[in-house]
């Protein structure tokens, strides 16, 4: 019979709710323990299906669906934030925009909300909501069934949608980054209409809080070399520092800003 989390491993589980991935040393400087006593624990928690093991870590187990919307919108929100400012930074007026899925292309399209004259293609209402009103916008919304819970459109109406366009950025996020450099998701039409979003643009610019390293997700689409810049809210954990390349993709860490002196 297997025993209850004690309450070390209680708190271990929060952290990883609330980060999405742990690292084993920083849990033990935390804890004041060792990082055996750590790794222990994660490995019970990890054989009840209560967390998945990582390199140098732990993370949240794999789902088959992703958290609603208005939970992850909550998550992380300071980083992703940060990430969306960066992104619009490097969006210039007038440009063409693709932008997908997620909390944090939702935050990104209300930071562009400073740029004029964006011409826009989205398969996300709450995209279009997040931009309306903004000067000069032309933009153009992929038909179909819509995802009530999501607001969005996914599928082969999305494809065709994204397909139909040449745009110079194309801003989508990812429901996880493994190891290996595959991105993850939650549902393969999610990957085909961002894989459409791909290829039919200039640049790619991939938005990613930390707690997408490692996070674990079962459908794959495509790789991270395959990106051209990618922004991020924080230096990649451990054991995932051997992802930032020399060559693609170009990292962007929008690094929070230290506090003006009083």
């Amino acid at each position: 019979m297997t025993s209850p989390p004690s309450s070390r491993e209680q708190l271990i589980l929060e952290q990883v709710r609330v980060q999405g991935l742990v690292d084993i040393g920083a849990l033990a400087a935390h804890f004041g323990v060792t990082p055996q006593t750590i790794r222990r624990g994660v490995n019970r928690l990890s054989e009840q299906g209560l967390l998945r093991r990582v390199h140098g870590g732990a993370t949240l187990p794999a789902r088959s669906s992703n958290l609603p919307f208005e939970t992850r919108q909550v998550q992380h929100l300071p980083g992703k934030r940060r990430i969306a400012v960066a992104v619009a930074a490097h969006i210039a007026d007038g440009a063409s925009v693709a932008i997908g899925l997620g909390t944090t292309p939702h935050l990104v399209a209300q930071a562009l909300r400073v740029r004029r004259g964006l011409r826009v293609v989205t398969n996300s209402l709450r995209v279009v909501f997040a931009l309306a009103g903004s000067e000069g916008l032309e933009i153009a919304v992929a038909g179909g069934f819509l995802r009530p819970a999501d607001l969005d459109v996914v599928g082969d109406a999305a494809v065709r949608c994204f397909s139909g366009f040449k745009v110079d950025h194309a801003v989508y996020g990812v429901g996880g980054i493994d190891a290996d450099g595959t991105l993850l998701d939650f549902d393969p039409a999610e990957v085909a209409a961002r894989e459409a979003m791909r290829l039919n643009c200039r640049q790619t610019l991939l938005v990613a809080d930390v707690s997408k390293f490692g996070r674990a997700a079962h459908a794959r689409g495509g790789r991270l070399d395959e990106v051209d810049q990618l922004f991020v809210d924080a230096e990649p954990p451990p054991g995932f520092e051997h992802l930032r390349s020399p060559e693609r993709p170009r990292w962007h860490v929008a690094h929070e800003q230290p506090e003006p002196p009083r």
